[in-house]
């Protein structure tokens, strides 16, 4: 054992992966894509069980909660459910999927489809046309069984929705990620597309009308989730007492949280839709707009439904929902011509109005479709009667997100282009040159000011320091440019030198006898050398750096050690 154990790093190793062709990477996409649905709907699975599980009171076994899980991951696509345990006895569909549900499996299957592109280094690489195809394959090869399964349990899948919704998502999201993967490229368009179609679009800057689109269907969205917020906090009270009585438990409260929470872009998307004008509706034959809630609503016990507004004719308050295409149409155009003019370019490379309009078009077209799609995925039916219609109707919506965003963003792209193309007025333009000279002057006189003025110096100056003279051609020009230190010369230092050495020459020590301090007239003792031959003069006012005593000695110096003054008149 200990052999092997010692040989096994010399053992030849495996290797990673097997160099094959084509049928390999299609296969591994294959199983990319069976691998993010198993991921996804075991996601739900546990969280479908850990609240069963967390329940006081379960009203079911766990093969219903797995029947549940399973139902709500295809409701996560799109597909229809349908309910038959219902007080009527009638089975009843049940259409209007979480849109922040429906991310996780978009999320999954765009991320299966960008991996298989980007295989490890070794690996074959599958076309980008072939990789999302077979995802999608495999997907489908993981929900189809699932269909299936549901069909004993209290929610069954509709088989026609599952059919065309499954695949459908699964499809898109993978040919999202395989864009992604190959650097979001937008061109050239397939050769069936007309000449002067593929031209127009080529002229008009298509990446800056998807960017355009995609900003404006975002502010629409924020807008209608600031309605709803709005809405919700006026009837707070309403939406409280909701929420308090669907259930008593805390774990039951929790699950109306979460599904709250995973229906906030739903609402969100009615919202951008009431503040669009065609509103939403809530139960057959009643619709709420800004300008009144007209029929008679049938509006389940649910929080977020508690804000939908009273029945009635529409205040200004309610009119000011309008608010939110308006500002729509201005990101459209603002993005619009982020492109076309920018700031700070020049304007030989700005486009032409013709351009700039086709391109504010583009942009809105672009932005009608998202938000209709986004319309078509929020609604649908939560029963039968009265209960089967829910939502925004989406060609509705499209068209009202056109006619605002188009009929707004055009002539607000063209205005701000011609702001930011315009010439400087003659009234202020010339004023510049002007006062860029005054400052110019302004600027020579404070160099002026601001050159040092050498003081005098005093009479009594020694020799070294007239050899440092400030004012002196020894400095350079760039000394002009700091200010000198202040008038501390060495006349001014040198009186409070020499008293310092007297006192170091008075102290004497601690065993000597005091001396009697010396005033600056009196001649040196015989301590300092001083006698007849030597007589006694008053202090030197200035003395050479060499003469000077170092001022910084040991106060226990003897004076004995302590340098002589200079007494003639030469070292003065």
């Amino acid at each position: 054992m200990t052999q092997v154990t010692e040989q096994s790093p010399s053992m030849p190793q495996a290797p990673v992966a097997v160099q094959g062709g084509t049928s390999v990477a299609l296969v591994a996409s294959f199983v990319r894509g069976a691998t993010a649905a198993g991921l996804g709907l075991g996601l739900i699975a546990v969280f479908v069980t850990v609240m069963w599980i967390s329940s006081p009171f379960p009203d079911s076994d766990p093969g219903d909660a797995l029947h549940v899980a399973a139902a709500l991951w295809l409701l996560a696509h799109g597909t229809e459910l349908v309910r038959a345990d219902t007080l009527s006895g009638a089975a009843a569909p049940m259409g209007v999927a979480p849109l922040l549900l429906a991310a996780l499996p978009v999320w999954l299957a765009h991320r299966a489809a960008r991996d298989a592109l980007e295989p490890d280094p070794g690996r074959p690489r599958p076309s980008a046309w072939s990789a999302p195809i077979m995802v999608a394959c495999g997907y489908v090869m993981v929900g189809a069984p699932v269909v299936l399964y549901v069909a004993g349990g209290s929610f069954a899948a509709d088989p026609l929705s599952a059919l065309v919704h499954l695949p459908l998502l699964t499809l898109l999201a993978a040919a999202s990620g395989a864009w992604t993967a190959n650097g979001l490229p937008l061109g050239p368009l397939p050769s069936w597309v007309p000449q002067r179609l593929r031209v127009a679009l080529a002229r008009s800057r298509m990446s800056a009308a998807l960017r355009s689109a995609a900003a404006g269907a975002l502010a629409l969205l924020v807008g209608g989730a600031v309605l709803v917020v709005a809405s919700t906090v006026w009837h707070g009270r309403a939406a409280q007492e909701s929420f308090m009585n669907l259930s008593g438990e805390w774990s039951g409260r929790t699950a109306i949280a979460l599904l709250v929470l995973a229906l906030v872009p739903n609402a969100a998307v009615w919202g951008a839709s009431y503040g669009l004008g065609p509103g939403f509706a809530v139960g057959t034959g009643a619709t709420a707009t800004p300008l009144a809630l007209t029929g008679t609503p049938a509006l389940p016990d649910f929080p977020l439904l508690a804000a939908v507004p009273d029945q009635g004719p529409g205040t200004p308050l309610h009119w000011a929902a309008v608010a939110v295409p308006v500002v729509a149409a201005a990101v459209v155009a603002w993005f619009t011509v982020g492109a076309a003019a920018p700031r700070y370019g020049a304007r030989e490379t700005a486009w032409r109005p013709g351009d700039t309009a086709l391109a504010a078009l583009l942009g809105a077209v672009g932005c009608a479709g998202l938000t209709a799609l986004l319309a078509a995925a929020s609604g649908g039916p939560l029963g039968t009667g009265r209960l089967a219609a829910f939502g925004p109707v989406w060609w509705l919506v499209g068209l009202a997100a056109l006619a605002w965003t188009a009929g707004l963003s055009i002539p607000l792209a063209l205005v701000l282009r011609a702001w930011r193309l315009r010439t400087p007025a003659q009234g202020w333009w010339p004023r510049l040159p002007r006062r860029h000279s005054a400052e110019a002057a302004d600027g020579s006189a404070v160099e002026a000011v601001a050159e040092p003025v050498v003081p005098e110096a005093p009479a009594e100056r020694s020799a070294a320091s007239e050899a440092v003279d400030p004012g002196s051609d020894l400095l350079d020009d760039e000394s002009e440019l700091y200010d000198y230190l202040p008038q501390d010369t060495w006349a001014e230092r040198a009186p409070r030198e020499d008293r310092w050495t007297v006192l170091k020459e008075s102290s004497g020590g601690p065993d000597s006898p005091p001396v009697p301090v010396r005033g600056p007239e009196t001649a040196a003792g015989p301590e300092s050398g001083a006698g007849p031959e030597h007589p006694a003069g008053p202090e030197p006012a200035a003395a050479s750096p060499a003469a000077r005593p170092e001022p910084d000695r040991a106060a226990g110096e003897t004076p004995e050690s302590a340098p002589e003054p200079p007494a003639d008149d030469e070292a003065r």
